[in-house]
């Protein structure tokens, strides 16, 4: 899901901005993160120790907003019927996706940052982070960590894998 996301972005603003910035907004992205910017990345052609450095400074980027105004944010918006539902939904399902989070702590949300599956990754370790009542000072060096992790991974499957076989 990841790779077509990324491959929709690259197909539609290459060439129009660079492809730093590219990888950059991407990496900045919910869902796509750190493991998307690395795959635009390499698509657009871009060094890879320039796209590790740029997509991990962007998947970071957004945490520590995310870990300070996430739950003001979540309240002002259970207060609309239209939201209310929809958030109830999405703190439920980062709770469930989160349980090594809330069982080993920061361990837990290392790894739930540090494996690039579907539904993980640094936005939705936050959100666990916050509802967990995880402090920010433990939180975001643990998340760093994480995506530190992601990236390392994400880097061999995108370029070190490719690469040994010419692609």
């Amino acid at each position: 899901m990841a790779e077509s996301i990324a491959r929709f972005f690259v197909d539609n603003l290459d060439g129009k901005v660079s492809s730093e910035i590219i990888a950059f907004i991407i990496s900045m992205l919910p869902i796509l993160e750190l493991r998307g910017g690395l795959i635009a990345a390499k698509l657009m052609g871009v060094e890879f120790f320039r796209a590790f450095i740029i997509c991990f400074i962007g998947n970071l980027l957004p945490i520590p907003f995310i870990l300070l105004f996430i739950r003001k944010i979540f309240n002002w918006l259970k207060k609309f019927k239209k939201t209310e539902k929809l958030i109830e939904k999405l703190e439920a399902r980062s709770i469930r996706k989160a349980d090594k989070v809330k069982k080993y702590r920061l361990f837990g949300l290392f790894l739930f940052v540090a494996i690039p599956l579907p539904g993980t990754g640094a936005w939705t370790g936050a959100l666990a982070a916050d509802l967990f009542d995880i402090r920010i000072r433990h939180s975001f060096p643990t998340i760093a960590v994480g995506v530190l992790a992601a990236g390392i991974i994400m880097s061999v499957l995108a370029y070190a894998i490719p690469g040994a076989f010419g692609f």
